[in-house]
C-alpha cells in the first residue's frame, strides 16, 4: 500500500532532488508532507476532484428547526462496536446512522480514526449494522463508540424520509421520500415566517460557518428522516506512514502535483523540466477530473403521474393509495 512518505520521496527524485536509492532527510521530509496535506485541503473544494458524495443521516427532531454539523455537533451516530486490523464491526446503533468520512472516538480508540470504506455495513440508513473499514489498524473490544461528520463546504442536495402516513400508521417498504430544496441566504431570508409548522422539511439553509455548520429548515418539522448529501473532504494524513486510501488514479495525481509544489522550494530554472512536471501534473488532474464529472443519470416521476404541480411523491399521502 502507499503512504505518504512514498509519494514524497518520489517528487523529490521527480524534480531531482533525490537520487535513486535515496531517502529525504527528515526536514525535507515533513516540509514535503506539509505541503501534501495542505495541497489535499485544497482539493476538498475543487468539485470535480471529489469522487464520493457523503450521505448525512439523521433524525429529525419535533419542534427543532436548527442543528450543527461538525466536531462536537449535533448531527452524529452512537452505536456498540469493535475494531480488529481494520475492521470496524458494529453491533447496535444507539442513534444516528454510520457513514463513509465520519470520525469515531471511544476507549482504546487511536485519535484520528475515521471509516473509509463499507462491508458487509452499507450505510444508508439509520439502523445499518455490520462491517466498515477504518484508516488505522488497531485492535479494540467491544465498546460505545461516537462518531461525527465533518462540517461540509456545502450542501449539494438532500431529501426528507416519511416513515409513516397522515394517520400514523407504518408506510409500507420503509417509507417514501420527499426532495428537499436547497436555499441560498437570499431566499431563506425571504421566508417570513421561519418557525410555520409543518409536517416534515421541505427546503433547508446551509451556513458552514468556521468550525460547525449549521442546518436550518423549513417549516418547523414534526417527524422525518432527513438524508443530505454533500462533497466529501479529504482528509489530511497523520503521519507519513498512513495508508493511502484513494480511488486509482489519485496516487500518480498526487505525486506529479506535489512535485509541481516542490520545484520552488529546491530553486528549479530548467524550463524544460519546468514544462514536463507542469504538463504531467495538469494531465493526471484532468484524468481524474474526466472521470469524476461524468453526469449521472437521474430518474424523475413521469408527469402523467402527478396530481399536482410539485413533482414529489406527496400525492400518495393526500390522494392516493392511504386515503
Amino acid at each position: 500500500m502507499t503512504m505518504p512518505i512514498d509519494i514524497i520521496s518520489r517528487s523529490l527524485k521527480d524534480i531531482g532532488a533525490l537520487e535513486a536509492g535515496e531517502t529525504p532527510t527528515p526536514d525535507a521530509a515533513q516540509d514535503a508532507f506539509d505541503l501534501l496535506n495542505d495541497m489535499i485541503d485544497q482539493l476538498s473544494n475543487e468539485s470535480m476532484m471529489v469522487f464520493y458524495k457523503t450521505e448525512i443521516i439523521f433524525p429529525i427532531v419535533s419542534g427543532q428547526t436548527q442543528y450543527t454539523i461538525g466536531p462536537g455537533g449535533q448531527i452524529g451516530s452512537s452505536f456498540t462496536g469493535s475494531i480488529s486490523g481494520t475492521t470496524l464491526t458494529i453491533t447496535a446503533i444507539a442513534s444516528g446512522a454510520v457513514a463513509l468520512g465520519q470520525t469515531i472516538s471511544g476507549t482504546g480508540i487511536t485519535a484520528g480514526t475515521t471509516i473509509v470504506g463499507f462491508g458487509t455495513g452499507s450505510g444508508g440508513n439509520i439502523n445499518e449494522t455490520g462491517t466498515y473499514t477504518v484508516n488505522i489498524s488497531q485492535s479494540v473490544t467491544s465498546t460505545t463508540i461516537s462518531s461525527y461528520y465533518q462540517r461540509p463546504l456545502s450542501i449539494t442536495s438532500a431529501f426528507v424520509r416519511i416513515n409513516t402516513n397522515s394517520n400514523s400508521q407504518p408506510i409500507v417498504n420503509g417509507g417514501l421520500d420527499y426532495p428537499v430544496a436547497i436555499l441560498a441566504v437570499e431566499d431563506y431570508e425571504m421566508i417570513g415566517l421561519k418557525t410555520q409548522s409543518g409536517p416534515w422539511p421541505k427546503a433547508l439553509y446551509y451556513q458552514p460557518s468556521e468550525l460547525l455548520g449549521n442546518i436550518f429548515v423549513w417549516p418547523n418539522p414534526s417527524q422525518g428522516e432527513m438524508h443530505l448529501f454533500a462533497d466529501t473532504l479529504f482528509s489530511r494524513y497523520t503521519t507519513m506512514n498512513d495508508t493511502i486510501s484513494l480511488p486509482q488514479g489519485y496516487t500518480m495525481m498526487l505525486r506529479w502535483c506535489l512535485a509541481e509544489r516542490l520545484m520552488p522550494m529546491y530553486g528549479k530554472a530548467s524550463t524544460t523540466q519546468i514544462a514536463m512536471i507542469q504538463a504531467f501534473a495538469a494531465q493526471s488532474k484532468s484524468t481524474v477530473k474526466r472521470t469524476n464529472m461524468r453526469p449521472v443519470q437521474t430518474s424523475r416521476f413521469a408527469d402523467a403521474l402527478l396530481s399536482g404541480r410539485q413533482k414529489d411523491a406527496g400525492w400518495i399521502l393526500s390522494g392516493g393509495f392511504y386515503r
